[in-house]
C-alpha cells in the first residue's frame, strides 16, 4: 500500500473559487467507481441516492452523517440529521470521470486514474461562492474522503463529526482569507 503524505491529504485552492483534493485508494478502478456511483456504497462514506448513469440525469443526494460512524461524535451546531441536495450529471466517462452540478454550491468532478494496484481519485469542486462555503467544502470533502479510504481499506475511522470539527479549524488556518 502506498501512503500519501499528510500535507497531500488537504484540499488546496487551485483557482480562487476551486478546491482540489486527492486520495490514493485501493483499486481496481471499477471498485472506486462503484463507491462513487452506487447508492449503497456511497452512503457508507458520503450520501445515499440512486444515480441513473446518463448525461443530464437528475438525482438527489441524501446525507445522514450521524450514520457514517459508530459512534458518530458530536454534531456541530448548524448541522441537521439529514440534508438533501438536488443534482444533475454534467459529465460522464465511466469509470474515469463523473461530474455533477450541486444546487447552490458549485460543480463537482471526480476523476480516477489507475496507479499500479491503486487509484488516484481527484475531486475538484468549482464555483465556491465564498470563504465560508470553501471552508465547509474543504473540511467536508477531507472528512468524507478519509472515511472512503478507511472503508475501502477495511480500517477503523474516528467519529465522523469529531473529525469534521477538527478539520474545519485546520482549514481556517490553511486556506487564505
Amino acid at each position: 500500500m502506498t501512503e500519501q503524505s499528510t500535507a497531500d491529504l488537504y484540499g488546496a485552492l487551485t483557482e480562487p473559487a476551486t478546491l482540489t483534493i486527492q486520495r490514493l485508494l485501493p483499486g481496481p478502478i471499477e471498485r472506486v467507481w462503484a463507491y462513487l456511483t452506487e447508492s449503497d456504497l456511497r452512503r457508507q462514506w458520503l450520501a445515499a441516492g440512486e444515480m441513473e448513469m446518463k448525461l443530464g440525469a437528475p438525482f438527489e443526494l441524501v446525507w445522514r452523517n450521524d450514520e457514517l460512524t459508530d459512534p458518530p461524535g458530536e454534531r456541530p451546531a448548524g448541522y441537521s440529521a439529514e440534508h438533501r441536495m438536488q443534482s444533475r450529471i454534467t459529465e460522464l466517462d465511466p469509470p474515469r470521470k463523473l461530474s455533477f452540478a450541486w444546487r447552490g454550491s458549485g460543480d463537482v468532478s471526480f476523476e480516477l486514474m489507475p496507479k499500479g494496484g491503486e487509484v488516484l481519485l481527484t475531486v475538484i469542486h468549482r464555483r465556491l461562492p465564498d470563504r465560508k462555503m470553501t471552508l465547509g467544502v474543504g473540511s467536508g470533502w477531507h472528512a468524507h474522503l478519509d472515511l472512503l479510504a478507511a472503508r475501502m481499506r477495511g480500517a477503523a475511522h474516528e467519529p465522523f463529526w469529531d473529525r469534521l470539527s477538527r478539520l474545519r479549524k485546520e482549514y481556517e488556518e490553511r486556506l487564505p482569507a
